[in-house]
């Protein structure tokens, strides 16, 4: 899937915003960036128009990104007349939508930029990939830093982790690497940040994974730091080929941030009732926010046969599939946490298997990698037992 990113030409602010939502809430992430940031040569693949006072004037704004020759080019008007239309065509508007805009419509343009973007860029297509834990616990470190090491091994692709969560970040611990950086550092650094700047701040594993750790300061990142995050996802994927975000287990700015960039947002759980049901909230959350439901994936952690509830009972109450269900195994993660090393270099075990396994589906979304868990059978989704609950 490409990645693009969106200007909305406008003097109006509830415009501005209504389109910017419209962007973030696309199955393709976009990423929002300022009118501004044409004087500086920097490339839209979206430019949405406001055109509903004056169609010629609005168009002249399109001058400072054409050169960049954008996928797409929405023109907005007050009006769907044929005239406005073809003026607005032969102006350079490759989509047409009178005000406001339906948002399927809209989505689907979104859509077809993209597939243009993917079909000339010529360069690997970078997938993001976002966990967040249903609660604090949930293992949702162990699946991310265990996702990495796999995605870097097996595709020996570039790949990098970042590590969200100020204060409590564990991912160079899970590692056993320490860095003399941090994601602090990159967002305090922007005008100095590029590929090489970008290797001084990363720590590589011997994996192949680049870490980019989290701030030792508990206050940040913080909202006033979203626009310069944003700025680090979209630098770091025009590097890497595979990130992976560890969003801890709260939604807030910078989760939320990092979740409109993702390809895929999985959601980590655990087979009890606190963590169904935080994992149901956050899901109908997602859903609120616009990553549209193809992106979620629901992983289901230390499922132990057998299940304390019913996994049956389990996708009823959170209204999702499980995608991927991982064993329990506490000795065996807490060995390889312990040692710094890896599930996938400690050996042969089921929570490597599966590791693999669901790493497998990732870097071939098209194969047929089976998952050794998935039971064949299926509890009727009419089974409400612990819905009930909340």
């Amino acid at each position: 899937m490409a990645r693009l990113n969106g200007v909305v030409l406008t003097d109006d602010e509830d415009f501005r915003t209504r389109l910017t939502s419209l962007l973030r809430m696309s199955p393709v992430p976009v990423t929002p960036i300022a009118e501004s940031a044409g004087r500086d040569g920097q490339r839209a693949d979206i430019v949405v128009i406001d055109a509903r006072l004056d169609l010629d004037g609005a168009m002249g704004r399109l001058d400072p990104w054409r050169a960049a020759s954008p996928a797409g080019v929405f023109a907005v008007a007050s009006d769907s007349t044929p005239d406005l239309i073809l003026r607005a065509m032969r102006s350079g508007a490759n989509e047409f939508f009178a005000w406001p805009p339906p948002e399927a419509s809209f989505h689907e343009a979104v859509q077809r930029a993209s597939t243009r973007v993917a079909a000339t860029s010529g360069a690997p297509v970078s997938r993001t990939i976002v966990f967040i834990g249903a609660k604090g616990g949930a293992g949702t470190t162990t699946v991310a830093v265990n996702t990495g090491v796999e995605i870097a091994r097996l595709s020996k692709r570039p790949t990098a982790i970042v590590d969200l969560k100020g204060g409590t970040g564990e991912i160079g611990l899970f590692l056993g690497v320490r860095s003399r950086y941090s994601l602090l550092d990159a967002l305090d650094n922007l005008h100095r940040l590029d590929s090489e700047f970008i290797k001084e701040l990363t720590t590589k594993h011997k994996s192949g994974l680049d870490i980019l750790t989290g701030s030792d300061q508990w206050e940040r990142p913080a909202a006033s730091d979203v626009p310069a995050l944003e700025e680090v996802f979209r630098l770091l994927s025009a590097q890497y080929e595979y990130l992976l975000v560890d969003a801890g287990s709260q939604i807030n700015a910078i989760t939320i941030s990092a979740m409109y960039s993702a390809e895929q947002v999985c959601v980590v759980a655990n087979p009890d009732v606190p963590s169904v049901r935080n994992a149901q909230r956050i899901i109908d959350r997602l859903r609120q926010l616009g990553p549209s439901g193809e992106r979620i994936r629901l992983l289901l952690n230390r499922a132990a046969e057998p299940f304390p509830i019913p996994r049956g009972q389990i996708e009823a109450a959170i209204g999702h599939p499980i995608d991927h269900s991982f064993p329990s195994d506490y000795k065996t993660v807490s060995a390889a946490l312990n040692s710094g090393v890896p599930l996938a270099l400690t050996g042969n075990s089921e929570m490597a298997a599966q590791f693999d396994s669901f790493t497998r589906k990732i870097i071939d979304a098209d194969g047929e990698v089976v998952d050794m868990t998935q039971a064949a059978r299926r509890v009727p989704l009419g089974l409400k037992s612990i819905a009930s609950i909340w």
